[in-house]
């Protein structure tokens, strides 16, 4: 598949990060991952393992489940923001606290070879080579993924990361891999 395809123009490899700390954490993971699964024009390839991780912005709030999936999208960048938002939404997701606690958190991490600078949309995530939680399960199903505007590989940004806290790997979520796109 070519890297290079713009959105809306053909399927993107595009790449999620989902994260949750309120409630049943896994069980929020879960029904996003399942969301997505129904979106027209989306279709799942891979998901990492599930991993437990330290609060990152903000102490003194529960410990994340996090992980990444990798999908095909035909959305235009937009339509996949307002997208997941959507699947946050509802499944409870808070908006008013940054870096607060939150049901489920789903983050654009790359799409493709876009890179777009919006105050609402920004693409690659601009932190997302600072943050192990997200290096760490991208790593696992994409280490030679290069980020638009870093020039790096995720391998490369995960040995490079400042961020200390612990990301430790708890186990896999198991739902059928590869929907197709309708």
């Amino acid at each position: 598949m070519d890297e290079k395809k713009e959105p809306g123009r053909g399927p993107v490899h595009t790449y999620l990060g989902l994260g949750s700390n309120k409630e049943d954490r896994f069980f929020n993971l879960y029904q996003g991952i399942l969301a997505l699964d129904g979106i027209p024009r989306l279709k799942r390839i891979k998901t990492s393992s599930v991993y437990e991780s330290e609060p990152w912005g903000k102490s003194g709030q529960a410990w994340f489940l996090n992980q990444v999936t990798m999908i095909e999208s035909s959305l235009f960048p937009d339509e996949l923001l307002s997208t997941v938002q959507a699947i946050e939404d509802a499944l409870g997701r808070d908006r008013r606290e940054k870096w607060g606690p939150r049901s489920l958190d789903i983050d654009i991490l790359a799409m493709g070879s876009l890179r777009i600078q919006r105050s609402n949309l920004q693409i690659p995530h601009p932190l997302l080579a600072e943050r192990r939680f997200v290096l760490v399960p991208l790593h696992e199903i994409a280490p030679d993924l290069l980020i638009p505007g870093k020039n790096q590989t995720v391998t490369h940004l995960l040995r490079d990361c400042m961020d200390t806290g612990r990301v430790n790997r708890i186990g896999e979520m198991r739902v059928q891999e590869g929907r197709s796109l309708r």
